[in-house]
């Protein structure tokens, strides 16, 4: 048996912002993907992946909330027959692991779903995110449900505000030169440290200045640009973006990359900016030309994502 796929997604522009209220564009990224499995075969990823189940089971059972309506019982049963989620989603990237997961459980075990096919009104697109939210949180003691919204739906979603989500159409692919990249840190990030650490630095009254005004600035001047496929004002607003970053994130920035970072900025080759909470996993890279970018960063992993 093998469920349908779930595919991971990229947080464009909205990285810790989304948790204030401004905006976010998130995209479904097809290079990896996850289905629910049941194998006579066990390797020791199916294993662990089996027993991280039956603990979200457990979490379930005990989440008495009416917005999330589960088939637990045939749940646990196929758990103790051998399921587990076959996945090929970095974990602790940034890339939405535990959102595939938890949106093919809901696809799986929920009464009453929504689905894709639906006229998908403001207020589905709320309950969606409503109920995800409340199961992700298993993974990361927080969560605000996109993760698993843009898996589930598999479509770009434009997050407007908390209570204001439309699904959007992004421009078609360009055969140009420009480019959306991801950039390998090579280290797992952990997302609860990272939201610790902004939601410490939230208190500070100077650091919530800047993301009411610069940061959110920035990213919904990106987000436009991206949307409307305006390129040239794109990559001024995300050199802005990558700076204000560079400058007030530096705790969620590996070390190893403040160098590489500033680089970018300096020499107009690529910008960087965050991709999810940070502190590890993959960077999100905006080049005004792949090809050079590529020889310019060559020591590194890069993988494409949008061209321009």
């Amino acid at each position: 048996m093998k469920g349908p796929l779930f595919y991971a997604k990229i947080l464009l522009f909205g990285e810790y912002g989304i948790i204030k209220d401004s905006k976010g564009l998130a995209i479904p990224y097809n290079s990896y993907q996850g289905a629910l499995k049941v194998s006579d075969v066990f390797t020791d990823k199916a294993k662990k992946s089996n027993t991280k189940l039956l603990e979200f089971y457990d979490y379930l059972l005990l989440l008495k909330d009416a917005s999330v309506q589960l088939r637990l019982t045939e749940f646990e049963k196929d758990i103790s027959n051998g399921m587990y989620f076959d996945s090929s989603i970095p974990e602790g990237y940034g890339v939405g692991s535990s959102g595939a997961l938890v949106a093919a459980i809901y696809d799986k075990y929920a009464n009453n779903k929504i689905t894709v096919l639906e006229n998908l009104t403001r207020d589905k697109l709320l309950q969606l995110k409503n109920t995800f939210s409340l199961m992700e949180s298993f993974f990361h003691g927080k969560s605000s449900g996109l993760d698993p919204l843009n898996s589930y739906l598999s479509i770009p979603i434009l997050i407007n505000s908390k209570d204001h989500l439309e699904a959007t159409g992004i421009p078609s692919q360009k055969e140009g030169k420009g480019a959306v990249f991801l950039l390998d840190s090579e280290m797992v990030g952990e997302t609860q440290p990272m939201v610790n650490i902004f939601m410490n630095k939230m208190k500070n009254e100077g650091f919530r200045k800047m993301i009411d005004h610069d940061f959110a600035k920035y990213t919904d001047a990106c987000i436009d640009d991206f949307l409307q496929g305006d390129a040239k004002s794109l990559f001024s607003n995300v050199k802005s973006l990558s700076k204000v970053v560079l400058k007030h994130f530096k705790p969620m920035i590996p070390k190893s990359f403040h160098l590489l970072w500033k680089q970018g900025i300096e020499t107009n080759d690529y910008y960087l900016k965050l991709c999810g909470s940070g502190g590890g996993g993959y960077i999100l890279g905006f080049t005004e030309d792949y090809d050079r970018t590529k020889n310019v960063l060559k020591n590194y992993k890069l993988e494409l994502v949008y061209r321009f």
